[in-house]
């Protein structure tokens, strides 16, 4: 069984897959607390899968309550490469109708509470961020859509906002003036520690509402409807990708820190190296 495994995170309903083998539920502590909850593990043809429900099962963590950092470092922990996040969002524009699916390219972050690295105590590091969304992954994600027969798109921005209210009009219209594609709560959060912890990472966005800049209101009952309906062609997509993921990367997602951490090393206090031992250890002597 190949060790270098495809993380998944999205809802619980995700993992529920009648050909996913070998299953098994891990507990993890992290140096950053808690993940979202426990991460199943399991094994589709020969590739192993580690799933992690983001909100917990239930749906119990608000999405500025999530700790990402646990989360993105428990994954690593496992041995996961590749990350493949799906999650619900609203569509900014009329051709991406509620139902579709889009596999951005970038993000704009309006979030203000989260810790979105694990530097700082003592380290300072500078990943590069231009191109927050792993390429080759994103390509391979695509094609599965478009395999499965889902309505996908690629390209386009993802705009996080803190939540967990929805937009107001005036925001949601400033929004669509930025030109961005999609909102959401969750990804950029995750995009950026797994950069750091050098984990490539695409999103899976299925878009449930076109937010209130075209209806009346946003609908949570509506949003859960096409969610219900979209669980499958996700789970669709993500075996089409786990299976065109190579077992070896090419991109610069797995030497994001090579050249990013500033701070001396003798200067480096011995308990920051401990905790990040995982994430910085290879270019830490």
């Amino acid at each position: 069984m190949n060790k270098k495994r495809i993380g998944i995170i999205g809802g619980s309903g995700l993992y529920e897959m009648d050909d996913l083998k070998d299953v098994e539920r891990v507990k993890l502590d992290t140096p950053f607390g808690d993940p979202s909850d426990e991460y199943i593990i399991g094994s589709l043809k020969d590739r192993e899968i580690v799933f992690l429900p983001r909100h917990g099962r239930g749906h119990r963590i608000l999405p500025s309550e999530l700790n990402f950092r646990a989360n993105i470092y428990g994954l690593k922990s496992l041995g996961v490469e590749w990350i493949i996040s799906v999650s619900a969002v609203g569509s900014m524009k009329k051709e991406i109708v509620p139902g579709d699916i889009v596999v951005p390219e970038q993000f704009f972050d309006r979030t203000r509470e989260r810790k979105s690295t694990f530097f700082g105590e003592g380290i300072v590091g500078h990943v590069s961020f231009a191109d927050p969304i792993c390429q080759e992954l994103s390509k391979i994600v695509f094609k599965a859509g478009k395999d499965v027969g889902a309505s996908i798109h690629k390209g386009g921005t993802y705009l996080c906002i803190e939540g967990p209210q929805f937009s107001t009009r005036a925001e949601s219209d400033i929004y669509r003036q930025w030109g961005v594609d999609i909102i959401g709560m969750t990804n950029v959060t995750e995009a950026k520690l797994a950069r750091e912890a050098e984990i490539c990472y695409s999103t899976v966005a299925l878009a449930t509402d076109y937010d209130c800049w075209y209806e009346e209101s946003v609908s949570v009952e509506a949003i859960l409807e096409i969610i219900d309906k979209n669980v499958t062609i996700a789970q669709k997509i993500i075996r089409e990708a786990v299976l065109m993921i190579p077992t070896e990367r090419r991109c610069e997602c797995a030497g994001a820190l090579k050249n990013a951490i500033l701070t001396s090393r003798d200067l480096i206090p011995e308990e920051t190296k401990k905790r990040l031992d995982l994430i910085i250890g290879k270019y830490i002597k």
